[in-house]
């Protein structure tokens, strides 16, 4: 009988190591699923900052390639040609 109190004795232990561990989990699960919102959000901003960054890096490139730039010459003739082709088609379409 005496061994039997101890079997169950023993396994109250063990439940109640088991719960503490299962609610120290709950709580570090939490944490982590706080961090990670903390983080989706960090990197929304960073991403819409990087769209920022690269519209001002593209304004830039042109107003270079426009003020006689060497270096973005050819995107800015390549821009310019297509506009034009753009234009003429509009003007295609109105004289129809």
């Amino acid at each position: 009988m005496s061994n039997l109190i101890e079997i169950v004795d023993s396994l109250e232990n063990r439940i109640s190591k088991l719960l503490h561990k299962y609610e120290l989990l709950k709580q570090q699960n939490a944490s982590l699923k706080e961090e990670i919102e903390g983080l989706k959000s960090v990197s929304e901003l960073q991403i819409d900052q990087l769209k920022h960054w690269e519209e001002k890096f593209s304004a830039l490139k042109n107003a270079n390639a426009i003020l006689g730039s060497d270096e973005y010459k050819r995107e800015t003739k390549l821009k310019i040609n297509a506009l034009i082709r753009e234009i003429d088609i509009c003007i295609a379409q109105l004289s129809e």
